[in-house]
């Protein structure tokens, strides 16, 4: 059998640029520049571990899309040759029976790797059902025998948008009591995050240091405030109110709905689509698609937070009287690291998902 090593060299990439990868990962796990030889080991020896099961319920597929279309090396160089992807029921080419049985014999196998993208119906089971039996269970049996359990997007870790429908759509950590769930958020899952867990998991045979609601410190453990490129905009109480005036084009959109200073990840170091952007460089506010509280607690997206008022404060001069809008944007900056202290702190640090 070629190792995955081979297999890249067959599609056209390097030693060099694998290795160059894999410092990237390393970097980007909050790793010591040692461990690259290990991880890049972990990876190279993919073939040998545990393979993947990747379900899909109450989704948009969009995760999917997101992994597939990563690139510089693509998802299917990365993740398809390096690891085992048995079950997916979006890429696989078997369908019906033929699908079925591979989901079957690789269950049958058990220690393999549960990826799941989409929630989970709360309201009543029949919201989801696949191939005439509940996503509920198909999720609960093939957790049964998973060493490792991965929700991806907003949808599979808290319900998302869809936890707001009638179907109440949950997170799988709400099913899955017994084990615990390695929560990958954002709307959609960012490749970049995905790849990252997974060389993880493949290096140590456990889940990366998490916060409270089991996301990777790497990746969830930062303040998406801190590294805005408009925070400068912010300090000086520039907040941007009229959309269409070019001089307040790069101001800060905290009155336009940004939860950035409620929302922790790294979106605003790692950016999308092989880092060419992301919400707040492309003039969307942020939308706290990170956080338990996306979609319904931040809804709506695009008007302040009330939460952000404080008593003395009349929120609607900001922008025009420039003691209210310093007061106002220091108090919601405190305020949310105050209030969001235990979201990215050390409660389940070191917590991992045993083999």
């Amino acid at each position: 059998m070629k190792s995955p090593m081979d297999l890249l060299q067959a599609k056209g990439v390097s030693r060099r640029d694998f290795v160059k990868l894999m410092a990237a990962t390393t970097a980007a796990l909050g790793l010591p520049l040692t461990m690259q030889p290990k991880v890049a080991e972990a990876v190279e020896n993919a073939m040998k571990k545990p393979p993947v099961i990747w379900l899909e319920g109450q989704d948009c597929a969009g995760c999917s899309e997101s992994t597939l279309a990563s690139l510089n090396p693509s998802a299917e160089q990365l993740i398809l040759d390096m690891i085992s992807l048995r079950y997916h029921e979006t890429v696989m080419a078997a369908t019906g029976d033929v699908a079925k049985k591979a989901f079957e014999d690789t269950y049958n196998e058990g220690n393999y790797v549960l990826i799941v993208e989409g929630s989970i119906p709360k309201a009543d089971d029949r919201y989801c059902v696949i191939g005439g039996t509940p996503f509920r269970q198909h999720v609960m049996e093939a957790a049964s025998k998973a060493s490792a359990i991965v929700a991806i997007g907003a949808c599979a870790t808290y319900g998302g948008v869809v936890r707001t429908t009638p179907s109440q759509g949950m997170g799988v950590s709400e099913f899955v009591k017994d084990k615990p769930v390695i929560n990958l958020p954002l709307c959609p899952v960012k490749p970049t995050t995905l790849f990252g867990t997974l060389v993880y998991y493949l290096t140590y045979k456990s889940a990366p240091p998490m916060d409270k609601y089991n996301r990777p410190l790497a990746f969830f453990g930062d303040l998406m405030h801190d590294n805005c490129p408009r925070r400068g905009h912010f300090d000086t109480s520039e907040f941007l109110q009229d959309w269409n005036d070019p001089s307040q084009k790069e101001w800060c959109l905290l009155l336009k709905g940004c939860k950035g200073p409620q929302t922790y990840s790294d979106c605003g170091q790692v950016w999308w689509n092989d880092n060419t952007s992301y919400c707040i460089q492309a003039g969307s506010p942020c939308a706290g698609c990170s956080q338990p509280e996306f979609y319904d607690g931040f809804s709506p997206l695009y008007q302040k937070q009330e939460g952000f008022n404080t008593p003395g404060i009349n929120p609607d001069t900001v922008g025009k009287v420039i003691g209210g809008a310093a007061a106002l944007g220091v108090v919601a900056h405190l305020g949310a690291k105050a209030i969001n202290s235990g979201k990215g702190d050390d409660k389940n640090k070191g917590k991992g998902v045993s083999k």
